[in-house]
């Protein structure tokens, strides 16, 4: 990589890493220290392949998807403790955003692996149920049912937030 390609590389770090952080952050169940290894592995990937890359964000969003699902199915192995929670984009009361996010990343963190990451890759990141399927390697008649049962698992374990979205809805109508 010349001198030219560092720093393009490193300007895309800097401007991409926090939404990166994000992402790895729902990906990995709420463990920050998984997310950061998750997007240092990305970082690190695109980096060898800087040249080749022609979105470089997309690319980097691939690697994270495919080395999470890597590492959920070597989990059997490990001790994992699962847990998750988005940041909030805009808080209208910190202390009320704070038990939201609380509850949110417990109700994740009832949701199995493969549950969680279609909850993530087809809401969080808006994919179609046709690039969740691909991105997780099963059908997208997979995806359907497990983003069914997972969206019914989460009403059931978290109504709160059923009622929030509910209030929210109401406040932009």
């Amino acid at each position: 990589m010349d001198a030219a390609d560092e720093q393009r590389f490193r300007e895309f770090v800097d401007a991409r890493s926090p939404a990166l952080m994000r992402l790895g952050y729902l990906l990995t169940g709420g463990d920050q220290h998984a997310a950061e290894d998750l997007v240092q592995t990305a970082l690190a990937r695109l980096a060898a392949k800087w040249r080749r890359v022609t979105a470089p964000e997309a690319y980097a969003k691939q690697i994270m998807y495919r080395q999470q699902v890597s590492w959920w199915r070597a989990s059997t192995r490990r001790g994992e403790v699962l847990q998750a929670g988005p940041p909030e984009r805009e808080a209208r009361d910190a202390h009320h955003q704070s038990e939201l996010r609380l509850v949110l990343r417990s109700a994740l963190a009832r949701l199995t692996a493969r549950q969680r990451a279609v909850v993530v890759l087809r809401y969080y990141e808006d994919l179609p149920e046709q690039e969740v399927a691909q991105v997780l390697g099963c059908s997208v008649g997979t995806v359907r049912s497990t983003a069914h049962r997972s969206l019914a698992r989460l009403r059931e374990t978290a109504p709160e937030l059923a009622l929030e979205l509910a209030r929210d809805l109401e406040v932009t109508t």
